[in-house]
C-alpha cells in the first residue's frame, strides 16, 4: 500500500483514539500490523503523529491555557484564577508527569521490544475495559469539579495511574481519567486534567523517540511523517470537541464495553 495512504489512515486512527479512553497506541499497533507498517521507524512515526494530536489540545484549549499563563504571571483573567491556584495547578501537572516519565526512561526500550504485540494490546484492552466499568460503578460522588482546584496529592496519584499507560493497550487517556475519577474529580474535570497532563507527557515521548532515529530519516520520511501529523491534528481537534460535549451528558461505560468487545475479537482472530 502507498506510504502516504498508510500515513493518512494511521493519522485518522491516532486522531480518533488519542484522547478517547480506548488506547491510541493499541489501535496503531493493530493497524500497523494489518497494513504491514512495523519496525523501529513505524514506532517512531506512531509517536511523532501524537505530536499533531497534542497540538490539537493546545489549539482547542488555547483560551484556557492563555488564562492560566496570565494567572501565573499575576495578571487578572476573566476566569478569576488566582496566582496561587494557578501555580499550584502547574506544579501539580509537573508532579503528575514525573512517575511515568521516570519509568518510561528506565523501561521504554524493554516495553517496546516485548509488549508491542497484538496479544498484549488485546489483553490490556479487556483489563482496562473492566476497570472502567468497575470505577464508573463505584466512583459516583466527585468532590472536585474544577480542574485547576485539584490538590497536589491527587495530582500525584493521577500521575501514578498514568504509569499503567506504558503498557500498550491500557491507554494514557483511560489511565489518567480513571485515576482522576478514583481520587474524586468529576468526569469533565478528569478529562480536562488528562488533556493538560498529555501536553508534557506526549511532547517528551515524541522528542525522545525522534532523537533516537533522527539521523536515519530521509526526505521521503518527512513527507510521510508530515502527512500523518497534519491528519492527526485535524481529526484530534474534532474528536476533543465531540468528547467534551459527550461527557457532559454521559459516563464512560460505553468505552469500557467497546474495549472488552474489541479485545475479545482480537483474541478470537489471533
Amino acid at each position: 500500500m502507498n506510504d502516504i495512504l498508510v500515513s493518512v489512515i494511521l493519522g485518522i486512527v491516532e486522531g480518533v483514539t488519542e484522547f478517547l479512553p480506548v488506547s491510541s497506541t493499541g489501535h496503531l499497533i493493530l493497524a500497523g500490523h494489518y497494513l504491514k507498517f512495523t519496525g523501529e521507524k513505524a514506532n517512531a512515526f506512531e509517536i511523532f503523529i501524537q505530536l499533531g494530536a497534542i497540538l490539537a489540545v493546545l489549539g482547542y484549549f488555547h483560551k484556557r491555557i492563555l488564562g492560566l499563563i496570565q494567572s501565573l504571571l499575576g495578571k487578572s483573567t476573566p476566569e478569576g484564577l488566582s496566582k496561587g491556584i494557578a501555580w499550584k495547578f502547574a506544579v501539580g501537572i509537573g508532579i503528575a508527569f514525573i512517575p511515568s516519565a521516570v519509568l518510561g526512561l528506565l523501561f521504554h526500550d524493554s516495553i517496546e521490544d516485548r509488549l508491542f504485540t497484538p496479544k498484549v494490546v488485546a489483553l490490556a484492552l479487556i483489563v482496562g475495559g473492566l476497570a472502567i466499568l468497575i470505577i464508573e460503578r463505584f466512583c459516583q460522588h466527585p468532590k472536585t469539579f474544577v480542574m485547576e482546584h485539584i490538590s497536589l496529592q491527587k495530582s500525584f496519584w493521577i500521575g501514578v495511574a498514568q504509569c499503567f499507560s506504558l503498557i500498550p493497550g491500557m491507554s494514557r487517556s483511560a489511565s489518567t481519567i480513571m485515576g482522576a475519577l478514583v481520587v474524586g474529580l468529576s468526569r469533565e474535570a478528569a478529562a480536562e486534567f488528562s488533556f493538560f497532563l498529555a501536553i508534557p507527557t506526549m511532547f517528551a515521548a515524541t522528542l525522545y523517540s525522534l532523537l533516537k532515529i533522527l539521523l536515519s530519516l530521509s526526505s521521503a520520511d518527512a513527507v510521510v511523517f508530515g502527512t500523518g501529523f497534519i491528519v492527526s491534528f485535524i481529526v484530534a481537534w474534532l474528536v476533543i470537541a465531540g468528547f467534551m460535549a459527550f461527557i457532559k451528558r454521559h459516563n464512560f461505560m460505553v468505552f469500557g464495553w467497546y474495549r472488552i468487545i474489541f479485545g475479545l475479537i482480537i483474541l478470537y482472530v489471533l
